[in-house]
C-alpha cells in the first residue's frame, strides 16, 4: 500500500526498508505524532550473545529512540524455558535458570552500544518476562487467559502448519509459547503502557494474539509493526557466514571479523544494507550502493567501518581497517587477526594442519578442512598447501603462523 508517514518514525521505517506490515499504518502514525510511544521487541535468552540476525531489529530500537519514542528491549527470561517453535524443525534444548540468566548478562552488553537506558520518558528499559510469567497460576492463567485462544486458529498459524505438515513433533510445551507472548503484549501494555511490538515478519501471527488478547482484557488499541525477514542477494539467511553465526560480542568475534563480515558484502547489497545497519543519509546510501567495478569495494569499507563503529567503537573500525589493508595489500600479518593460542604440551608432537584450520575457525570440520587443502584453498605464511599429512612443531611455531582460507579469511596461530 502506498501510505504518506507524518511521523519520523514512520517515515524513517518506509524509507530506509524496515517495514514489511503493520496492523493500523494511519492510526500508529498518529499515535506516534501524539507523544511519546513505548514499543518493544522481544529476545529469548538462547545464546550468550545476540547475532547479525538480530542486528536489523536492534536498529528498529535504535531509530524508534531516535525519533523520540521509547524503546523497551524485553529479554524471555520466562518465555525461554518454553522455547519458540516458530518456523523451527525440532524443539529448542532446554536451559537452566543460571544459564539463561548468563545469557541476558551477555545480550545486555550489546544492547547498552545502541540504545540509552535510563528513567527519563524517551529512555530505554529493559524488562525480564520472567518478572510476570514465574509467578502465574497454572489454573488461574487457564481460566483468564487460555479462554481467549482458539486452538482452530492457532492451528492456522504457518509457523505451526509447516511443522505439523512435515509430520514434526510438536510439543504441548512449544504449543504454549505463543499464548505466553501475547500475555507479554498484556501485561507489558498494562504495566508500562506499551503501545506498539515490534519483531521479524516469522513473528506476526505471535503479535496479532496479543493484540487480540490485549483488546479483549484491556481494551485497549495497540499495534504490531514487522519487518522484512533478510536474505542475502544470492539467498543465503542474514547473519551466517562460513563459520557460522556472526555474533556481536567482541569476546565471542573478535571486531575484525565482524569487520571482515561486512567488507565481504555482495555489490547487489551494499546500499540496501547501509540504509539498515547504519545511519547515513538515505540518499547517500543510495549514491554508494550504486557505484560499480572496483569503486563498489570502497563502498564496501564505508559499509563495514559504520557498522563496526556502532557496535565496537570508532578506534576498532579503524583498528579492523589498518589490519586488512595490511593484509590484503601487503600481504603482512595483521595485529588484529584472530588468533588461536596453542599451549607447548599441545605442538609437543606436532599438530596437524587439518587440526589447525578446524581450531582457528576457517574450516567448520576436519572433512571440510581436507577438501579445502585439496582444492587449492589453503595457504600457511601465504604459500599454498596441498599436502593434508602436514605436521608442525614448536620450531615451526616459534613465529606466528598465518593460515588463509580462500581469498579473504586469516587467521593466526601461535605458541602462548
Amino acid at each position: 500500500m502506498t501510505y504518506h508517514a507524518k511521523s519520523d518514525f514512520m517515515r524513517v521505517m518506509m524509507e530506509r526498508g524496515y517495514l514489511a506490515d503493520c496492523t493500523d499504518y494511519q492510526a500508529l502514525d498518529e499515535a506516534l505524532v501524539k507523544g511519546v510511544v513505548p514499543a518493544y521487541i522481544g529476545y529469548d535468552a538462547t545464546a550468550a550473545s545476540l547475532h547479525v540476525g538480530h542486528l536489523l531489529n536492534i536498529m528498529m530500537l535504535r531509530w524508534l529512540q531516535k525519533t523520540g519514542h521509547k524503546p523497551i528491549t524485553l529479554m524471555g527470561g520466562g518465555t525461554t524455558k518454553v522455547g519458540d517453535p516458530s518456523f523451527r524443525a525440532e524443539e529448542r534444548p532446554l536451559l537452566t535458570a543460571a544459564q539463561i540468566d548468563a545469557n541476558i548478562g551477555g545480550m545486555q552488553k550489546v544492547f547498552a552500544r545502541y540504545l540509552s537506558y535510563g528513567a527519563g520518558a524517551t529512555d530505554a528499559v529493559m524488562l525480564n518476562n520472567a518478572e510476570w510469567l514465574d509467578q502465574l497460576n497454572y489454573l488461574d492463567f487457564l481460566r483468564d487467559i487460555g479462554r481467549h485462544f482458539s486452538v482452530n486458529r492457532m492451528l492456522s498459524f504457518e509457523s505451526v502448519k509447516s511443522r505439523l505438515d512435515r509430520e514434526q513433533s510438536l510439543s504441548f510445551l512449544e504449543f504454549n509459547y505463543m499464548i505466553l507472548q501475547a500475555y507479554d503484549f498484556l501485561e507489558i501494555n498494562r504495566r508500562y503502557g506499551c503501545l506498539l511490538q515490534m519483531g521479524g515478519a516469522d513473528q506476526w501471527g505471535n503479535i496479532i494474539n496479543g493484540i487480540d488478547l490485549t483488546r479483549r482484557v484491556l481494551d485497549q488499541e495497540i499495534f504490531g509493526l514487522t519487518s522484512p525477514l533478510l536474505t542475502t542477494s544470492d539467498g543465503k539467511k542474514m547473519g551466517k557466514s562460513a563459520n557460522g553465526a556472526v555474533w556481536l560480542n567482541g569476546e565471542m568475534l573478535s571486531p575484525y571479523e565482524f569487520w571482515q563480515f561486512w567488507r565481504n558484502t555482495t555489490d547487489a547489497d551494499v546500499g540496501r544494507f547501509l540504509k539498515l545497519y547504519t545511519e547515513l543519509p538515505v540518499a547517500e546510501c543510495d549514491r554508494l550502493g550504486a557505484l560499480a567495478g572496483s569503486e563498489i569495494n570502497a563502498a564496501k569499507v564505508v559499509l563495514a567501518n559504520a557498522v563496526t563503529t556502532l557496535l565496537h567503537g570508532a578506534e576498532a573500525a579503524a583498528a579492523a581497517e589498518a589490519t586488512a589493508r595490511e593484509v590484503f595489500e601487503k600481504g603482512g600479518i595483521g595485529d588484529d587477526l584472530p588468533t588461536v593460542a596453542l599451549s607447548v604440551d599441545e605442538v609437543s608432537d606436532g599438530v596437524g594442519i587439518v587440526q589447525l584450520f578446524v581450531r582457528a575457525g576457517l574450516a567448520g570440520s576436519g572433512k571440510d578442512a581436507k577438501r579445502l587443502i585439496l582444492e587449492g584453498g589453503a595457504k600457511v605464511n601465504d604459500e599454498i598447501v596441498t599436502d593434508t599429512s602436514l605436521r608442525y612443531g614448536a620450531g615451526e611455531l616459534a613465529e606466528p603462523l598465518k593460515l588463509t582460507a580462500g581469498r579473504k579469511r586469516h587467521a593466526l596461530v601461535v605458541i602462548g
